[in-house]
């Protein structure tokens, strides 16, 4: 009988951020992969200090109501982390859809009525027994990538993707933390940085 062996990986996922994961082995010695990102760390931290004052943001919401106790959990999340930093209720703006594939076309509508800063794009996916959800978180990512990049708003993708229910409460302020809170800082942190972005004139060349 074969002992799984375990070692630590630094995972970066930004220049300030790094979180050390234990990760299991194959017995071959190849990482097991089978494990869901999101269960190697919590969603719902990150680091206050680095959280300018929102007072002067203006954030957009596009929630799905299919699986409304995840949606709406996830939702709360985010609506909390976004006022603790100092957004103003009058300065968030929300539009809620039937299901997830409708977040794109949410967001585009409401980027096209409203002054905001980023789009926070909710939902839950599960799994099920076809393969619908593929094509549905396909379709989701692919959306809202199109819609940034096009309407120069940032997009975030707060759409979790489990294979149950019980995986969807674990990361919608279970024991995985919240994705919501995890999207609404990205919508943030891209909020920060296009901001920023248009006060530096940088020239690229020689």
């Amino acid at each position: 009988m074969q002992t799984q062996k375990n070692i630590w990986l630094d995972c970066k996922i930004s220049p300030n951020i790094i979180y050390k994961t234990h990760q299991a082995l194959t017995p071959d010695g190849f990482l097991n992969l089978n494990t869901m990102a999101s269960s190697l760390k919590n969603l719902s931290v990150y680091k206050e200090e680095q959280i300018p004052s929102l007072a002067s943001y203006s954030f957009g919401f596009v929630v799905a109501d299919w699986n409304e106790d995840i949606t709406h959990a996830l939702y709360q999340g985010a609506l909390e982390t976004l006022l603790k930093h100092g957004a103003k209720e009058e300065n968030i703006h929300l539009i809620q859809v039937p299901g997830a594939f409708e977040l794109p076309q949410g967001a585009r509508f409401l980027i096209a009525n409203h002054k905001v800063d980023a789009v926070i794009g909710l939902g839950c996916v599960i799994k099920g027994e076809t393969s619908h959800n593929e094509y549905i978180n396909n379709a989701v990512a692919l959306g809202l990538t199109n819609l940034g990049l096009n309407s120069g708003v940032p997009c975030t993708f707060g759409l979790l993707t489990p294979n149950d229910h019980q995986q969807a409460v674990d990361r919608a302020g279970g024991k995985y933390g919240n994705k919501g809170i995890e999207a609404a800082i990205t919508a943030i942190r891209m909020a920060e940085l296009k901001k920023s972005s248009k006060s530096q004139n940088t020239k690229i060349g020689f």
